[in-house]
């Protein structure tokens, strides 16, 4: 299930994004804010986030690092108008995926169909990466496991 969790105050924003994923057939769960959907991000039903709308500098900044604390492959995208260089350097080094500027009107959302596409994709890298690391032997345990058989 590829769950995405699109959040914005404005209501028109959100519902014109809804609509565009939901034709890409992803579970689409809105909101104008993630903390009212923060259940979805800790089960991880949701492992894509589109924060979109106008944002406060220290609150983006210490509110991006939380949600990678829920969930440490949540993949999150922030859609915004234009952003200070500064904040946008702090808000990548915590873990967004992607940073797009909103298409304004007329402009296709394309790119950022195309940027959750590959979010989503890249959870489900990181998934089967980690799956694969616990799910090595361990040499000892082979050995135990064969002088036990030996017995």
């Amino acid at each position: 299930m590829n769950g995405l969790l699109i959040t914005n105050k404005d209501q028109v924003a959100r519902e014109q994004m809804a609509a565009i994923f939901q034709q890409d057939d992803y579970q689409v769960e809105t909101a104008d804010s993630v903390i009212n959907s923060l259940q979805g991000i800790l089960d991880k039903s949701i492992q894509v986030v589109v924060l979109g709308g106008l944002f406060d500098e220290s609150q983006i900044a210490k509110f991006v690092p939380l949600l990678k604390k829920c969930n440490r492959n949540l993949s999150i995208i922030l859609v915004s108008d234009e952003m200070p260089l500064d904040l946008l350097r702090r808000i990548r080094k915590e873990g967004i995926f992607y940073h797009a500027l909103k298409p304004v009107e007329g402009e296709s959302w394309d790119e950022i169909r195309q940027v959750v596409k590959c979010a989503f994709e890249n959870y489900q890298a990181r998934q089967n990466a980690g799956h694969k690391l616990f799910k090595k032997s361990v040499p000892l345990q082979n050995t135990v496991d064969g002088l036990t058989s030996l017995g």
